[in-house]
């Protein structure tokens, strides 16, 4: 297999089953092929919002790569947008392409999903290569965080997939200290049909598309979540939210910086999350800034950071946090990740927030 594509990631970082996955909440009456395009809702918000359609998903398959579980799933082939900075750009489907493609990876022993941009793919089928690339990281409101891209795949028939994780690449804390340093591979099998993709559920959302808000996130019994701990279930002292870009931050402290964390003192988490369904927004430029009787007590970037009990965050270590402190927010980039519709338009103008700590 060829190593990633570095194009892709300069441009990124400027039981394995059959049963096709339903909606939560819908009938999944499949649709015609020509409707899994239909034309972007009007007037959509600078915000999160209803899609004009919600897919279901077929799993292809799940592996094993160290410590590492990947699966592999598939949907209709659909628009995406990259960012890079705070430039969007819209991926259109192509004539030839027959599938979207995503993978999700995730720990083995505690389930906590990882968002990660060090995944490459390649599919074959009968000796010769259909997809070899590394798909992007991504955001959907049913799927959560996963990695896709649209494939080509020719025809159907038996094909593999050979899923390369590479080192983690984000500050990995506590019990996943050290844990993601090294390469690993795994290999899924599976079977594609075109019969069998017609059957994946579809629907049209006329009654609420374009409405402040989102779809429930997808059933699935094989992959966990990846969405976040609700608040009040985080680890440490909760210091309160605040909502920038329709992104919501919510700051916790810990006595005590976790393992794979220089310096003493207290450590200041900051989980930044999509509103309704709680998926982490990862691959920003944060920095913090605790204000005390009007002195500054901290001032510094909060590095992204994945810990098993936090889940993905943004953190730093801190003297002290006191009752009376305002935490001021700062973004430098917003989420360096892909996205479904419903969230491209949200989460990349981020004015400051503050929170004050009671």
């Amino acid at each position: 297999m060829t190593g990633p594509n570095t194009g892709r990631r300069a441009f990124l970082s400027a039981a394995a089953g059959a049963a096709s996955v339903g909606l939560a909440g819908c009938s999944g009456l499949f649709e015609t092929r020509s409707t899994r395009a239909p034309p972007l809702v009007e007037n959509r918000p600078d915000a999160v919002y209803v899609p004009s359609h919600v897919e279901g998903m077929q799993m292809a398959g799940t592996g094993t790569a160290g410590p590492y579980r990947v699966a592999l799933s598939y949907s209709y082939p659909h628009r995406f947008w990259l960012v890079t900075g705070t430039d969007v750009q819209r991926v259109d489907i192509e004539s030839d392409d027959t599938v979207h493609l995503m993978v999700t990876v995730w720990d083995a022993e505690t389930g906590v999903v990882l968002p990660t941009s060090s995944v490459s793919v390649e599919v074959t089928k009968d000796g010769e290569t259909a997809f070899d690339r590394p798909p992007w990281p991504m955001l959907s409101q049913n799927m959560g965080v996963h990695l896709g891209d649209n494939a080509a795949l020719p025809g159907d028939g038996a094909y593999t997939a050979t899923v390369d994780v590479d080192p983690l690449g984000t500050r990995a804390t506590g019990d996943f200290a050290g844990r993601f340093d090294d390469a690993a591979t795994a290999e899924v099998d599976f079977e594609f049909s075109q019969s069998t993709l017609e059957q994946v559920p579809f629907r049209m959302l006329d009654d609420r598309k374009g409405e402040r808000g989102a779809v429930d996130p997808m059933a699935m019994e094989m992959v966990p979540s990846s969405r976040l701990p609700a608040a009040d279930e985080l680890p440490g002292r909760l210091l309160g939210d605040a909502e920038s870009g329709d992104g919501r931050f919510v700051a916790t402290a810990l006595p005590a910086p976790p393992a794979g964390v220089d310096g003493s003192g207290a450590y200041l988490a900051v989980s930044a999350r999509t509103p309704h369904n709680r998926y982490p927004l990862p691959f920003m430029g944060v920095s913090g800034r605790v204000v005390r009787a009007g002195d500054t007590a901290f001032d510094g970037p909060l590095a992204g950071t994945l810990d098993p009990d936090l889940g993905y965050h943004y953190g730093a270590t801190v003297e002290s946090i006191d009752s009376g402190d305002v935490l001021g927010l700062e973004f430098g980039a917003p989420p360096q990740v892909a996205r479904h519709e419903g969230y491209e338009t949200a989460f990349l103008d981020l004015p400051p927030a503050s929170i004050e700590v009671g």
